[in-house]
């Protein structure tokens, strides 16, 4: 056979190891230990997000007559706000905000993080570009990024999905280089191309596929980063914006009132931990996973 350019998956697959023990070995890790906890935390936040409409005893901006700041109790189980509106029903509403935010930034960061990430792998000059653009980000903490862009383009939920997008980009982009041109390095890879195998058909199959753990741990990672992005923008007033809920306005909302109503900062911060500490330990499972 001549060492031409050829798209023959009969012909290419021949080099391409097996891999149905790793997602076997990722569904496991997922199932006990660290990774079911996560799972647990994440889908039980995310459901009651997702049900806030009927678990939640009143609107997210109802105003309670004769409601004002109020002690957790059987009516409001986490109390009142200072303009009194029931801060259990806030949270689960704000839950779901949180959750749209991230479930939308960190897929759109990932995907033109992992493109960038590849066609940086093409060329020396497009990799010394990409890599520049990624070390300006990252010089860049997420606070300050997300303070600069909310003063270009005005504080909202729109600027905290740009602010997470930004950020992950370069994440993503050195993390699908590095697993790029650490796999076709590889001799199963080269095998292919001696066989005639064409770089696009190499890249497409034997490439990609073997960059989708480290993408799923970096995902579950960047999600517990957005979710901390998002409650911190909200915090200091240029995330979601007035009156409607976020965990992160809530807490700045309760921080003046500790000493009345310590429940009513108490629920938020317990939904922050849960999320964050879910998505840890999940890609905590998963980075066991594929190492092992």
């Amino acid at each position: 056979m001549s060492v031409t350019e050829i798209d023959d998956p009969a012909v290419a697959d021949r080099a391409l190891p097996e891999r149905p023990a790793r997602r076997r070995g990722a569904v496991a890790a997922l199932t006990r230990g660290q990774g079911l906890v996560g799972v647990v935390l994440v889908v039980a936040v995310a459901a009651a997000g997702l049900l806030a409409h009927w678990l939640a005893p009143f609107g997210p901006n109802e105003q309670i007559a004769g409601a004002n700041l109020l002690g957790p109790g059987g009516e409001h189980w986490l109390g009142t706000d200072q303009v009194n509106r029931d801060v259990y029903s806030r949270v689960l509403h704000g839950i779901a905000i949180n959750l749209e935010i991230i479930l939308v930034a960190v897929p759109i960061g990932a995907l033109i993080g992992s493109l960038l990430g590849l066609v940086s792998t093409l060329h020396p000059v497009s990799d010394v570009i990409a890599q520049r653009l990624f070390d300006v980000v990252l010089a860049f903490p997420a606070l300050i990024l997300a303070i600069a862009l909310a003063a270009i383009i005005g504080p909202g939920t729109a600027t905290v999905i740009v602010v997470i997008v930004v950020a992950e980009i370069p994440v993503f982009g050195r993390t699908i280089r590095t697993q790029v041109l650490r796999i076709r390095e590889q001799p199963f890879v080269e095998s292919a191309e001696v066989i005639g195998a064409g770089r696009w058909w190499v890249l497409r199959t034997h490439i990609l596929p073997h960059t989708l753990d480290p993408l799923a741990v970096q995902i579950a990672l960047s999600m517990s980063i957005a979710v901390f992005v998002e409650s911190g923008m909200s915090f200091v007033g240029i995330g979601v914006r007035p009156p409607e809920p976020s965990l992160g306005s809530i807490i700045a909302d309760a921080v003046p009132n500790l000493d009345v109503n310590p429940a009513f900062a108490i629920g938020p911060l317990v939904v922050v931990a849960a999320l964050v500490l879910g998505f840890l330990l999940i890609a905590q499972a998963l980075g066991s996973a594929r190492r092992a």
